[in-house]
Order: structure tokens, then C-alpha cells, then sequence
């Protein structure tokens, strides 16, 4: 799964503020740039302790001045948990004076990112193959009702014939072919990758 777009959300846990930033990422030198700016807003928090998950491969974490393992990479283990991709989740931390313990912050940092998550729109990446179809303008109406039935019309053209543009994930040829009596056929022109909007629950 991947953000649909950026999320911020702040929980407060023994006086101290966590704010949780989370949002996409398709490269290593956009979590850095989104990473600087999420610092240059908060210039005066205690840490700004993040984790991301880029592509299949590329993972980083940092405590950020915390003690070891216990902010970084439980960011990261959450985005794991959620099966979140190119995804950057920082937390920025206004230490309120009592100290929360190894197991405390754990739990604050892991939470954070949790009850952010919960407010995220989520998507998933789907295929869908861009055709052209051109037919002539008595077939207009069956055309047209099938289409919107079965794909997404893209583009509508009228010229000498009409031509149709649409998104669908299966072939319709063989439908398409039998509609028209053998007479037009559709032209594959691309594959694209759509996002898909689905529920994080």
C-alpha cells in the first residue's frame, strides 16, 4: 500500500509532544529534502527521529539522539507492520521533563506512527491498459453504453469516424469484435499504472 498524500498528526504522552509526519517517498534524496524541511519547521524540538521504506530494497532508520532502538527502528518496524511503501514516517519530539524509559518510548514512537496511520488515505497501485477504438457514428450509442459499463472513456473524438479512448485492466477485443460484427477492433496503446484509493482499516 502506499499514502495517497501527507499526514500529520501530534499525541502527547507524559507532557512530552510527538508529532507524526507521514508521507510518500519514491527516492532517497526525497526523504532527505522532506526530512530537512520537517526540521527547518521544527528547529527547536528535541529529536526528529524518522524511518522509511523505499522500493523493495532501500530501508533507514534514525534514534536521532534518542537511546538506541528505541525510536528509529520501531518507526521503521510499524511501516513495516502496515505494509507501507515508499512511505517516510518522522516523529519530531518536544521533551516535556519526565522521562518515559526504554519501553515507554518504544511504545510512544510505535504509537505515534499508529494512530497517524489511522487518519492516512491509503492506495494500491493497479494496471490498466490504455486503447483507442475508432467505429463509425451509428455505433455510437451501443459504443458508448458498453464502454462506460466496462472501462473508463478517456477522450472522445469526432472526425470523419469517432474515436474512443479508454482504461480497462482486461482485453475487450473478443466483446468489442462481436459488438461491432467483426467490423472494428481496439489499438493497445499503453500500460499505465492508476492509484486506487482503499480503506487502511
Amino acid at each position: 500500500m502506499r499514502l495517497k498524500e501527507e499526514v500529520v498528526h501530534t499525541i502527547e504522552i507524559e507532557k512530552s509532544r510527538f508529532i507524526c509526519y507521514l508521507n510518500r517517498v519514491f527516492d532517497e534524496q526525497q526523504a532527505k529534502d522532506y526530512l530537512a524541511a520537517i526540521k527547518k519547521q521544527h528547529p527547536s524540538a528535541n529529536h526528529h527521529c524518522y524511518g522509511y521504506i523505499i522500493g523493495n530494497n532501500l530501508q533507514r532508520s534514525s534514534d536521532n539522539g534518542e537511546p538506541a532502538q528505541t525510536a528509529g527502528m520501531p518507526i521503521l518496524q510499524t511501516l513495516r507492520k502496515l505494509e507501507l511503501q515508499d512511505t517516510i514516517a518522522i516523529v519530531v519530539r518536544y521533551f516535556g521533563g519526565i522521562k518515559l524509559g526504554t519501553g515507554g518510548l518504544i511504545r510512544a514512537y510505535t504509537g505515534a506512527v499508529a494512530e497517524t496511520f489511522k487518519l492516512a488515505t491509503m492506495v494500491r497501485i493497479e494496471n490498466r491498459c490504455l486503447y483507442s477504438l475508432t467505429f463509425s457514428y451509428d455505433l455510437i450509442g451501443k459504443i458508448e453504453y458498453f464502454l462506460t459499463n466496462n472501462a473508463t472513456i478517456t477522450d472522445k473524438q469526432y472526425a470523419e469516424q469517432v474515436c474512443f479512448m479508454y482504461l480497462c485492466p482486461v482485453n475487450l477485443d473478443e466483446q468489442i469484435m462481436a459488438l461491432t460484427n467483426g467490423k472494428y477492433i481496439p489499438e493497445l496503446l499503453d500500460t499505465i499504472e492508476i492509484e486506487v484509493v482503499i480503506s487502511n482499516t
